[in-house]
């Protein structure tokens, strides 16, 4: 069962914090947001790095990531806005949960 975020604390060039209904904190570094981006594009791209880890791939920005706006997608999810400008991705609640963010965030 997904639990329910109580609080969302966004610092843009960081991370996200979200402390959920179960009493667990969980930290989500920018880069690791993008990288992990449901998105159908985002999706392509680590399936192609799991077939061929060689790969290059183009350079999405040149300054640091950052997480320009965060928008609530009904009672379930949220959507980012990337620096990079990508935002097709809405992460669910219970997709965040999913997610192994690296250590020490």
């Amino acid at each position: 069962m997904t639990t329910a975020p109580l609080h969302l604390d966004l610092q843009s060039e960081v991370g996200l914090r979200i402390d959920w209904d179960s009493k667990v904190s969980s930290f989500y570094p920018v880069e690791f947001l993008r990288k992990m981006s449901p998105s159908a594009d985002s999706i392509a791209t680590r399936e192609e790095l799991e077939q061929n880890p060689l790969a290059i791939l183009p350079s999405t920005h040149n300054s640091p990531l950052v997480i320009k706006d965060i928008e609530l997608v009904g009672n379930y999810a949220v959507r980012f806005v990337f620096s990079d400008g990508h935002s097709a991705g809405i992460y669910s609640w219970e997709y965040l949960q999913s997610l192994k963010p690296p250590p020490n965030g």
